[in-house]
């Protein structure tokens, strides 16, 4: 009896409604809100959020198991299903049919692949395969990329009720308390973080988007839920002074984050240890701690309707540039916010309260299951079937009629006053979001030494002559067009690239990696010597503008390359186009103008770009200037001829490559004949 006295009395203390943790959960979700719609630079929103969920849903697992000794599955899934699956559901759906309106049609297929894999709870892993940058701002994200967090917190709802049953169970035979599930939940602590943050510098996706990198901060919660009995004992100075603390520490460690910062490394553990301070002082109920400030009517309600503001905030912010037909502006972000916040409060009257306080899913588990099977399989079979719809564009797209590009000068002139997409330009249109370089000769982020392959020897193999195109995936997307003047001057070609890394000598920033590209000093210096092996006989060198570069920079490349007897070629770098074309093509097929973009923007960098020319003339290397090609005026033209010009937000296709051989080649054949 005294033990079930004590039992029971520990309870007591244990408060079964926390306003603190509902006002932690609007501070989470505003801080999420303000950093993807970039009013605020503020991140740690989502690991807040994920203890959270570990403190709440480890407290009624370890009550249930407390009471009857087990945990009965069917009512925890019942449980979550109530709460996750018709919200999710609606959101998925919603937004296949936003993105078939008013999305890139040449995105749509992407976009269900991607809806498809959150309905099933698998994005993150479907962003760790695709090496997403979750932080990138050239058009690529998806609209369902934030469904990476659900996934893991889905994920480990499939685990950690089993998991706690067989260590309370292990615990209370072996040492007769709770021992063994303190040590294990540390174990899983300690080594989920160490995997985050050695993983970082490896490979960020999958650091930032796994299960076990991330799992961590979830067993937090779990961790202050097992000891919210010994905390709840604190003194309530003490536990005061904690809670706010926690509160201070979650807000200046998610400022101090920024775009540069490696994630999620080590910066993540700071909000995770400011909310779990928080949660930690409020067991507690300290009468002066922080949920005298969280604890209010605003906070309660936005805590009540967060759920689904998270779900419908990003893909609103996805889609709103294609919705308006323009650039987001800052105060669009408000608008975006604020409209997503509205859709939120009618999603939580509509839906989200309709099954949560349906008692009867959960007193009957099957009906609550059968829920989540049903919102599964809809939101699953909605996105699975609209794979396979057509493209949505204004015109049919011509399948004989070959796509024409490049001829002459005039043919940039006129493709700047050309407003209608042909449809000769829309079969080039579906084509060109893959229009790219067809040979992988160029090496990744990771490499660190250049390594020639068979593969990468294109042109003429058994050619006399050998000349190299060497430089990052400027240099890499003439490939194909290189190829084929190989082929034609029987002349070996040799693809020395690397994506993001100028054969420029200078340090670079790698926007994927948050650090000093190190990879790219290490491959420069293997590349610069087995050029010394290949001895070409012409070195092409193509590469972006940076504002990194510098005249010592570049003087630093011809230096290296003076002890070669090679002939150096310098090719100015493409126009940035501004925007992904593909995607902008789509939804203007009558208004190419809109996708056009002006010289003096287009050519970024003009002082680096006229530095480098400089510096290779100074050096006796024959400049190819490519403005021409892509410019007249003061435009340069999304499609020319026929042809798309650009097959991402970067890059030129392959197809518009190829078209201007006939103006790179003879300057080529000129230098080989010395």
């Amino acid at each position: 009896m005294t033990s079930h006295r004590s039992t029971a009395a520990s309870e007591e203390r244990l408060r079964k409604y926390r306003p603190d943790i509902q006002g932690l959960r609007a501070v989470a979700i505003m801080m999420v809100v303000a950093m993807h719609c970039g009013i605020v630079d503020i991140h740690g929103g989502v690991d807040v959020s994920f203890v959270l969920s570990g403190f709440l849903i480890g407290g009624q697992l370890l009550a249930e198991i407390d009471k009857t000794g087990k945990v009965s599955l069917s009512k925890f899934w019942a449980r979550r299903f109530r709460r996750l699956g018709p919200a999710m559901a609606v959101t998925i759906i919603a937004t296949a049919i936003a993105a078939w309106v008013f999305g890139s049609p040449l995105r749509f297929d992407t976009y269900m692949k991607d809806g498809l894999s959150s309905a099933l709870s698998i994005m993150n892993w479907r962003l760790v395969e695709t090496g997403t940058d979750y932080f990138a701002n050239d058009g690529s994200q998806s609209p369902y990329q934030h469904f990476w967090s659900l996934g893991i917190e889905e994920q480990f709802y499939l685990v950690v009720p089993v998991a706690l049953v067989v260590t309370v169970w292990l615990s209370r035979k072996m040492f007769r308390n709770r021992a063994l599930v303190g040590l294990f939940l540390t174990a899983v602590i300690g080594s989920s973080f160490y995997l985050g943050y050695t993983l970082t510098s490896v490979n960020q996706p999958l650091a930032y988007f796994a299960t076990h990198t991330r799992i961590w901060e979830l067993t937090t919660g779990v961790f202050l839920a097992l000891v919210a009995r010994s905390l709840s004992r604190l003194n309530a100075g003490l536990a005061a002074v904690v809670s706010w603390l926690g509160l201070a520490t979650t807000l200046v460690t998610a400022l101090l984050i920024s775009d540069k910062t490696p994630l999620p490394g080590y910066a993540v553990a700071g909000p995770v240890l400011g909310a779990a301070m928080i949660i930690a002082g409020g067991c507690a109920a300290p009468r002066l701690g922080v949920e005298r400030l969280l604890d209010n009517p605003l906070f309660n309600f936005v805590g009540n309707v967060s759920y689904g503001w998270y779900l419908l905030h990003w893909p609103l912010l996805i889609l709103w540039p294609y919705i308006a037909d323009r650039d987001i502006t800052y105060s669009d972000r408000f608008r975006v916010a604020s409209a997503s916040f509205i859709l939120a409060v009618a999603m939580h009257y509509v839906v989200e309260r309709r099954f949560r306080n349906n008692v009867d899913l959960v007193l009957r588990p099957w009906k609550g299951i059968l829920l989540g099977g049903t919102t599964t399989a809809t939101a699953a079979g909605a996105t699975a079937l609209a794979i396979f719809l057509p493209l949505n564009l204004d015109t049919v797209a011509s399948t004989t009629t070959v796509a024409s590009g490049y001829s002459n000068q005039a043919s940039v002139e006129d493709a700047a006053l050309q407003t209608r997409l042909t449809a000769a330009g829309q079969s080039s249109l579906q084509k060109s979001p893959d229009d790219h370089a067809s040979k992988s000769c160029i090496d990744s982020t990771t490499d660190k030494e250049f390594d020639l392959a068979d593969a990468c020897v294109l042109g003429d193999a058994k050619g006399k002559q050998t000349m190299v195109l060497m430089g990052d995936s400027h240099a890499w997307q003439w490939s194909d067009a290189f190829d084929k003047i190989g082929q034609e001057l029987h002349t070996r070609i040799v693809i020395v690239s690397k994506g993001g890394c100028s054969p420029q000598v200078y340090d670079i920033t790698n926007p994927e990696l948050n650090r000093e590209y190190t990879e790219c000093t290490s491959w420069r210096n293997s590349a610069f010597a087995a050029l010394d092996k290949i001895k070409p006989d012409i070195i092409v060198i193509s590469d972006r503008a940076r504002r990194e570069a510098t005249r010592a920079g570049a003087e630093a490349l011809f230096a290296a390359l003076k002890n070669n007897s090679a002939q150096l070629v310098y090719m100015t770098d493409t126009p940035e186009p501004g925007q992904n074309i593909p995607d902008c093509l789509a939804t203007h097929t009558n208004d190419l103008s809109a996708c056009n973009r002006k010289r003096s923007e287009a050519l970024e960098f003009p002082k680096f770009r006229t530095m480098e020319q400089q510096v290779a003339a100074k050096h006796g290397a024959y400049i190819i200037d490519t403005v021409p090609l892509f410019c007249a005026q003061d435009v340069c033209p999304a499609v020319i001829g026929d042809q798309v010009v650009f097959t991402d937000d970067s890059h030129i296709t392959s197809g518009y490559a190829k078209t201007l051989i006939p103006y790179l080649k003879p300057t080529l054949k000129k230098v080989l004949a010395g």
